[in-house]
C-alpha cells in the first residue's frame, strides 16, 4: 500500500504485509456479502458492509502506521491494537451514516478481542498462519 516509501524516522508507511490486492479484496468481499445481506434482509446492509470493510481496511492499516512508527517488525503483535484497529475504523466510517447503540458498540469491542484469537489460532493450527496472533 505504501509502495516501498519511508517516512523520516526511516521505517515504511505501513509495511510490506499491507498490500494494494489485499485492500481492495477486502473492500471485493465486504461488497460480496453486502450483496447478499440486500438480498437477503435489507438494503440498507449492502452500504453498511461496504462502509464498515472500507473502514475496517483503513482501521488496519492506521494500526500498521502506528506499529512501525513504534519501529515493529511486520506481523509483529501489538495486543489491543492488533484486535480493534479495524473495529474502531469501521465504526467510525459507519457511525456518521446509521447510529449504532452503545450496546452494539460495547458488545463489538468486548467480542472482536477473543474472537480475533480464536479465528487467528484456528488458521494458524490448519497452516493458513505463520503465527498464532
Amino acid at each position: 500500500m505504501d509502495l516501498g516509501k519511508s517516512l523520516s524516522d526511516g521505517q515504511r508507511i505501513f509495511g510490506m504485509n499491507k498490500t494494494v490486492r489485499g485492500f481492495v479484496g477486502g473492500i471485493m468481499i465486504g461488497a460480496v456479502i453486502g450483496v447478499f445481506g440486500y438480498y437477503l434482509f435489507s438494503k440498507e446492509i449492502l452500504t453498511v458492509s461496504l462502509l464498515a470493510s472500507l473502514g475496517a481496511l483503513i482501521g488496519d492499516l492506521a494500526g500498521a502506521f502506528l506499529k512501525r512508527r513504534l519501529k515493529m517488525e511486520p506481523g509483529a503483535p501489538l495486543p489491543g491494537v492488533d484486535q480493534l484497529d479495524f473495529v474502531l475504523g469501521a465504526l467510525m466510517l459507519v457511525y456518521p451514516f446509521y447510529q449504532i447503540g452503545l450496546a452494539s458498540v460495547l458488545i463489538l469491542i468486548f467480542v472482536t478481542p477473543p474472537l480475533h484469537f480464536l479465528t487467528n489460532a484456528g488458521a494458524y493450527l490448519l497452516g493458513l498462519k505463520s503465527n498464532y496472533w
